[in-house]
C-alpha cells in the first residue's frame, strides 16, 4: 500500500522561508515522479513543482519560480520543497504525490495516482 506523508507546514512571516518534506513508502520510490501541489481556501488545487525520479526533469509553476526549489533524496524516498522569499498568497494546503510518469501538463492539472493528507502553509504580511 502507498503511503504518502507530508511534514514541515507552518506559520511564518512574509519574506521567511520553509522546507517541505515528503516520505514515500510501499513503492519503489525511484519508478515514481513526485509533485508538490497546493490549494488555498475557494480555490482550486494547483501545480507548484514537480520532478522526475531521477531528478533531470523539474517544472514549477510561474508563481514560484526563483523562490522555491524541489529536490529529492532516493536514499531516503524523501521528497523536499524549499520555500524561500515567501508572500502571503503562497497561503495554502501543500501536498505531496507521486505518480509513475510526469508531463508539465501531468503537474499543471495534478493528474498524480498517489496523495498525502496535505500540510498547512500559513504566511502572514
Amino acid at each position: 500500500q502507498v503511503q504518502v506523508v507530508e511534514s514541515g507546514g507552518g506559520v511564518v512571516q512574509a519574506g521567511g522561508s520553509l522546507r517541505l518534506s515528503c516520505t514515500a513508502s510501499g513503492l519503489t520510490f525511484t519508478d515514481y515522479a513526485m509533485g508538490w501541489f497546493r490549494q488555498a481556501p475557494g480555490m482550486e488545487r494547483e501545480g507548484v513543482s514537480c520532478i522526475s525520479w531521477s531528478g533531470d526533469s523539474r517544472y514549477y509553476a510561474d508563481s514560484v519560480k526563483g523562490r522555491f526549489t524541489i529536490s529529492r533524496d532516493n536514499a531516503k524516498n524523501t521528497l523536499y520543497l524549499q520555500m524561500n522569499t515567501l508572500k502571503p498568497e503562497d497561503t495554502a494546503v501543500y501536498y505531496c504525490a507521486a505518480d509513475h510518469s510526469l508531463s508539465e501538463i501531468d503537474c499543471r492539472y495534478g493528474r498524480f495516482g498517489h496523495w498525502g493528507q496535505g500540510t498547512q502553509v500559513s504566511v502572514s504580511s
